[in-house]
């Protein structure tokens, strides 16, 4: 990624993600790939923490001058704690994917669920109105998308866990104020749940441990939020059974152009981002 190496010197903004672990992250070429594109005098870095040095960490950014900072599993209720303020989607999903920092203060965002919306209409080209859902996990991504789909009208989601009896309660605060109903299934009993959307909110799949393969075909839009490998069994399997079926790569170009927004107050060259994680992803193969 030679092309994306620039002169560091005292006025660079420097951003980057917080996480553990953070090596196999795509976001620090996708978004020096947009800071070299648009002539910015900007530099991301990867930040590895352990979970007990969280507060710590994320305290420090401001007195070190950064201008922000990702936040990737396992910290993303840590950061809603520690931020000063959290907008309106991380206050509902007590999760912070992206954070701006101003002096001391640290202004927690989610641009998750704001991310997959943009995905499923400008990628997926799906509308949710009315429409049915299988979210797979009931993790904090499986939240985000939930908050997405009933925004944007979902009919129904059907959240499989492995302890079905606490969705209700973990997602009614997600989708409150809208007519979206949510039930939970037990994880194993997905391969039965028809859906007009299916989502892979879960690690399964990344070392060839597929998740349960709901009922899909011609119609059927599946997510696998995997970005690598590139094409997951699930994917795999959903497109032998005609339906389409996507990564995980367009959510995570979503969410990091809106944190590029937030940062910059620019539009992201979205099209040099996913060229950047793309060539990453190809010199993991």
């Amino acid at each position: 990624m030679g092309e994306t190496r620039r002169r560091i010197s005292g006025t660079t903004r420097t951003v980057g993600i917080v996480g553990w672990p953070v090596e196999h992250s795509l976001s620090p070429a996708i978004h020096n790939a947009a800071f070299a594109a648009l002539g910015l005098d900007w530099i991301y870095i990867p930040l590895p923490v352990g979970p007990a040095d969280v507060p710590r960490a994320l305290a420090g950014l401001g007195a070190l001058g950064f201008a922000g900072a990702n936040v990737t599993m396992p910290h993303k209720t840590a950061a809603a704690d520690v931020a000063t303020t959290l907008s309106e989607d991380a206050g509902r999903l007590h999760a912070v994917n992206t954070l701006v920092v101003d002096g001391s203060d640290l202004h927690g965002h989610n641009t998750d669920a704001p991310g997959f919306e943009r995905f499923l209409r400008d990628d997926a080209a799906f509308d949710p109105v009315g429409r049915t859902a299988l979210i797979l996990g009931a993790g904090g991504v499986a939240r985000a998308c939930a908050l997405a789909l009933a925004r944007a009208g979902a009919s129904s989601i059907a959240v499989a866990a492995r302890d079905p009896a606490r969705v209700v309660a973990a997602f009614a605060p997600v989708v409150e104020g809208s007519a979206t109903g949510v039930r939970g299934v037990a994880f194993a009993d997905a391969v039965g749940v028809e859906a007009e959307l299916v989502v892979n909110a879960t690690p399964l799949g990344a070392r060839g441990d597929p998740p349960p393969m709901p009922p899909v075909g011609p119609g059927t839009v599946v997510v696998d939020l995997l970005t690598y490998p590139t094409v997951t069994d699930l994917q795999a399997s959903a497109r032998a059974w005609g339906a389409t079926a996507f990564g995980g790569l367009g959510l995570l170009l979503h969410q990091a152009a809106l944190s590029f927004e937030l940062w910059t107050g620019q539009q992201p060259p979205l099209d040099v981002m996913s060229a950047a994680a793309v060539s990453a992803l190809a010199e993991r193969d």
